[in-house]
């Protein structure tokens, strides 16, 4: 029996995220060799050795990397991807982004710079999954 594919970012995880809910706001650089789940604000830099989650409603600003991420939320900065970035629909990113693969749904906003590290074109999708 085949297992089936990882899509969602909590299926993704290795290991238990830090999560920032959403009341939270926190300025001050965060740095963790795990994954990170955003729901709140963050000003400041970020260094995420796990996957990156970033909610619909949730604002990173400052420069962030980050293995792996999905983006939902905002960013205002620089977002450097080891692996895969998926940005979300709901999802506005002001700034420079890399990656070496990028999903893109209809209806995200990205104003700056987009780079691909890759082989692979830019991905792009209807998002299926339900708007708050």
């Amino acid at each position: 029996m085949s297992e089936l594919p990882r899509r969602r970012l909590l299926d993704r995880m290795r290991s238990s995220p830090s999560l920032l809910a959403q009341e939270v706001r926190l300025t001050g650089n965060i740095e963790t060799s795990g994954p990170l789940l955003l729901s709140g604000h963050v000003r400041g830099n970020g260094r995420i050795g796990g996957e990156l989650g970033i909610a619909t409603g949730a604002h990173w600003e400052g420069d962030v990397a980050a293995r792996s991420a999905v983006v939902s939320g905002q960013i205002t900065g620089t977002l450097l991807v080891d692996e895969k970035l998926e940005i979300g629909a709901s999802a506005v990113i002001r700034g420079r982004v890399q990656a070496r693969s990028i999903a893109i749904a209809r209806g995200a906003t990205v104003e700056g710079e987009m780079s691909i590290t890759g082989n692979d074109p830019v991905v792009q999708f209807e998002e299926k999954r339900a708007r708050p």
